[in-house]
């Protein structure tokens, strides 16, 4: 049996998965719908992006100043109140969302918010309020300038950018380039030690077919389908008119990422042929990952959005020829350890 035949046997068995098929539909719906979605999920990642206006009551003797940095906010409104109580009292009769007390306590301006505690526009009125402290704190390090002796942390400019280009470009690509990614991985771990609990593993081995052969021919399935999903995923949210730049780069991030993910899996579905305990290390370990990928330069998402929006950098192009030398060399040292593990067994 040639890893051909193992490779057409894993195609036709992945049909029969219902995790795998359903995985595969929800991305479908996910990319051939982005359109449409987008929309609903935007509101969660950003909800000032469809929500109504808020009004906020305002007192205290700073309230002038919040109440200009309150005009930089869209969706925002300000109530002037005389004082807390008559704030607090708009407040539970709903007649304001938010309440905010400023003034001037020494040398600082400090601002308490009150906000609902249960509701289902908690987080946008949480955001709003967030962005009109953000705006103040602009002003007041504008207005104190010329009295700093040193310059404190920076902080981040205000964009003007529809909510909907950044989601796009820094959620969904990216979450549809690495869900397939991570499911080849998972596939192949359980695929592998599935092959080891029913012992059809050493039945495969009775025939021509090596080790190596067995684990070529499933991870080898998996490894080629990743960049094919992609780049239907890809396909499918042009037609949605969210226009991905850099097909080739993005498609061999996802060719060199899926090679190192069932690497991986493949070498401990070898040395952990257990499937719960492999699935729960690799899960586990992908985490890990995909968490320290921060202290990389640029995370692989990152990576992901620049060149999807045509903006990548040398830096970028460093991590894709890195993320190229990390597959080959994983894959070098699967196919290695696996010939000594098949020597091992046949010795």
């Amino acid at each position: 049996m040639s890893k051909t035949t193992i490779a057409g046997r894993e195609v036709r068995s992945l049909s029969r998965e219902k995790t795998i098929v359903l995985a595969l539909l929800i991305q479908v719906v996910i990319a051939g719908f982005s359109s449409f979605l987008v929309v609903g999920l935007t509101s969660l990642y950003e909800p000032g992006a469809a929500a109504d206006d808020i009004v906020v009551g305002v007192t205290g003797e700073e309230a002038e100043a919040l109440s200009a940095a309150a005009g930089d906010v869209e969706g925002l409104e300000v109530r002037r109140y005389d004082d807390r109580d008559a704030a607090r009292a708009a407040f539970d009769a709903n007649r304001v969302q938010a309440t905010a007390h400023a003034e001037r306590v020494g040398e600082r301006t400090t601002v308490d918010v009150e906000a609902p505690q249960a509701s289902v526009r908690k987080t946008f009125i949480v955001v709003q309020v967030r962005a009109v402290l953000e705006a103040l704190e602009r002003s007041e390090r504008a207005d104190r300038a010329a009295f700093r002796s040193t310059d404190p942390l920076s902080i981040p400019p205000s964009v003007d950018a529809s909510p909907y280009f950044g989601f796009s470009y820094t959620v969904l690509v990216p979450l549809l380039v690495f869900l397939p990614v991570f499911i080849a991985g998972a596939v192949v771990v359980d695929s592998l030690t599935e092959e080891v609990e029913r012992g059809t593993l050493t039945l495969l081995r009775v025939t021509p077919a090596s080790l190596l052969d067995v684990v070529d021919g499933k991870a080898g399935v998996m490894a080629a389908l990743t960049p094919i999903q992609v780049a239907l995923w890809l396909v499918l949210l042009s037609i949605n008119d969210i226009a991905v730049a850099n097909v080739a780069p993005i498609l061999a991030i996802t060719t060199a990422l899926g090679a190192l993910a069932v690497a991986v899996a493949a070498g401990l579905a070898i040395a952990v042929p257990v499937r719960q305990r492999a699935q729960l290390s690799y899960s586990l370990g992908m985490l890990a990952a995909f968490t320290a990928a921060a202290l990389l330069p640029e995370h692989p998402a990152t990576t992901v959005a620049r060149f999807a929006i045509d903006s990548p950098t040398l830096v970028t192009y460093a991590h894709l020829a890195g993320y190229v030398a990390a597959s080959v060399a994983a894959v070098v040292a699967l196919r290695r350890w696996i010939r000594g593990v098949d020597a091992e067994a046949l010795g």
